[in-house]
């Protein structure tokens, strides 16, 4: 039996560590007020988080179908593996430097809500009046997850999947959660200059968009020109998946069962 390459206890022991020291910031699941919640937004909201989730799986049969035969399965698990990467990072700092106390309108307090300390069945004045705050963190999880795996089709089959790994990381705590503060959070600096991101499109496929950019400039042409995909039923697949969790992407923004999901499609 081989032995385990040193990285990968090295990274056993850091997950453990960070989890132990989450242990104590640990608080209620019913922490904060329930004044003004509305029970058919959260049934909605509910509703759309799984839809969005719907998506990532949907990304990685899309991506999957369209590489070489030998690399279906690495590049369905780069999409599938920024569930469980990304959902830890969210966790424990990602959505405090998302939403947590803005400092100075550029970045959240990663102590604000560190490893979901606060978060919990109550709503938030700021955030989601009317819906609880554990839930919209959960439903901001699911873009969080999804913007990674959306790069993943720029340099599929030309990445080792520890080097992935690693981006996917860096890409989210220093882009992705820095520019959904600047556009989301009620004293981003963009929020406060005008800029209206109602469902991601600067977030999310911006800056997936220009970070699929980058990483196809550095990796440069393909070698072989010509390319046939691997499985034409995956793409059809992941396509008709995509369509159907856009419409929670879309109207779920919207945290509310009003009349606003209608607008928010057209």
């Amino acid at each position: 039996m081989s032995k385990p390459k040193t990285r990968w206890i090295v990274i056993f022991v850091i997950l453990v560590a960070l989890q132990l020291l989450a242990l104590g910031y640990s608080s209620s699941p019913e922490t904060g007020s329930t004044e003004g919640l509305d029970k058919s937004d959260t049934a909605w909201l509910l509703v759309a988080t799984a839809m969005v989730l719907f998506m990532t799986p949907g990304l990685s049969f899309f991506y999957g179908g369209m590489v070489s035969v030998k690399n279906v399965i690495s590049t369905m698990l780069q999409s599938f593996i920024a569930l469980g990467v990304i959902s830890l990072l969210w966790y424990l700092v990602g959505f405090s430097l998302a939403f947590g106390d803005s400092i100075g309108g550029f970045i959240g307090n990663p102590a604000t809500f560190f490893a979901f300390h606060n978060v919990g069945t109550g709503v938030h004045p700021a955030l989601s009046p009317t819906v609880p705050l554990m839930l919209f963190a959960f439903f901001q999880l699911k873009f969080a997850i999804i913007t990674p795996a959306l790069i993943t089709g720029s340099f599929a089959e030309r990445v080792k999947f520890t080097s992935y790994l690693i981006f996917m990381c860096l890409f989210s705590l220093l882009i992705y959660a820095p520019l959904a503060h600047w556009t989301w959070h009620p004293d981003g600096f963009l929020r406060k200059l005008g800029v209206l991101d109602f469902a991601g499109g600067t977030v999310v496929h911006m800056s997936a968009g220009f970070a699929a950019l980058a990483g196809a400039y550095i990796l440069g042409k393909r070698e072989h020109k010509f390319h046939m995909p691997a499985n034409i039923p995956f793409i059809i697949l992941g396509t008709g998946m995509l369509w159907f969790g856009w419409f929670g992407f879309n109207a779920g923004s919207a945290l509310s069962s009003s009349g606003q999901i209608g607008r928010a499609h057209v």
